[in-house]
């Protein structure tokens, strides 16, 4: 058997072994894949099971005829009824909504100007800047509640009012809490712009203030609508620092709820929250599907 013949022979079972030590790595990895993929997939159902199934029962609850949380009995729309029939929960509903509107909307006008502000700052006094703001969001808020009841208070007895905790009260305690969350939604947005569309406006004869309102808001807007979206759901669903810094005067609906913990919560309140969850969900989706349709005209642009 010659010299050749065997280097031929040794040759292709080199490669045949090859070949199959590649395939079968191959097919190790598709299925290792195959069973990450199976995994992540059971995981992500049992993390929006966990997230959603309270919800769920909540609304199932709403529909439900009978008054124990234990029995279904079946379909009704009586506690809805009730809901539009109780004058003094509807003005404790209204109230909160009031209060989140406006305290979003100053947060967010607020907000906007600290994050331009900042951003024009140098890189080290910006990072210290941003960690002084992210205070109020780390900061425990039972504390910050009862610090700005103490100062709330304090400002009273020197202007001689006792009954000072009210409305006012209550709108700058959630402007507080609010800023830093508009600031962490428009911050990253200004650092995604491009500048030089800026420039190139006031080349073209744009004024600084024009230029503002025309090329800077309209790229950060998307920061700003989620900015105070934020705001307003976290002012609305508030219960820890609204507790402390609210008077008889002005009552919100989550402090009212919590008087209802100590006995059987009525069918109304789950008719209430239930309209509540419908009417944030409604509104995520129709931002959402806006900015999906703008990044879409942009792509095609």
């Amino acid at each position: 058997m010659s010299l050749n013949f065997l280097d031929y022979m040794f040759g292709c079972m080199s490669k045949m072994e090859y070949e199959t030590a590649y395939y079968h790595e191959k097919f190790v990895n598709w299925e290792e894949g195959s069973s990450l993929k199976k995994a992540s997939k059971i995981y992500t159902a049992l993390i929006f099971l966990f997230l959603y199934l309270p919800l769920l029962v909540l609304v199932a609850l709403s529909f439900n005829t009978s008054k124990n949380r234990v029995n279904i009995e079946g379909f009704t729309l009586r506690w809805y009824a009730e809901l539009f029939r109780n004058h003094a929960l509807l003005r404790l509903f209204f109230n909160s909504l009031l209060l989140s509107f406006v305290s979003a909307i100053l947060s967010t006008i607020l907000g906007t100007a600290a994050a331009i502000g900042i951003f024009s700052m140098k890189k080290r006094m910006q990072n210290f800047v941003m960690s002084i703001t992210n205070i109020p969001i780390t900061n425990p808020e039972i504390v910050t509640g009862v610090s700005l009841a103490l100062l709330f208070v304090l400002f009273g007895t020197l202007i001689g009012k006792n009954d000072i905790l009210g409305f006012a009260t209550l709108l700058i305690a959630h402007i507080t809490f609010n800023v830093p969350y508009v600031l962490l939604s428009v911050m990253p947005k200004l650092k995604q712009m491009d500048m030089h569309l800026v420039d190139a406006a006031r080349d073209l004869g744009c004024t600084g203030r024009r230029a503002f309102f025309k090329v800077t808001i309209p790229e950060i807007m998307p920061g700003i609508v989620s900015g105070m979206i934020m705001a307003f759901t976290f002012s609305l669903d508030d219960f820890v620092i609204s507790y402390f810094v609210s008077g008889p005067k002005f009552v919100v609906l989550p402090v009212e709820i919590y008087s209802y913990t100590k006995k059987q919560m009525p069918p109304t309140i789950y008719a209430l929250f239930t309209i509540m969850f419908v009417g944030i969900f409604l509104l995520l989706l129709t931002i959402n599907l806006i900015s999906i349709k703008d990044s879409k005209k942009k792509k095609a642009l």
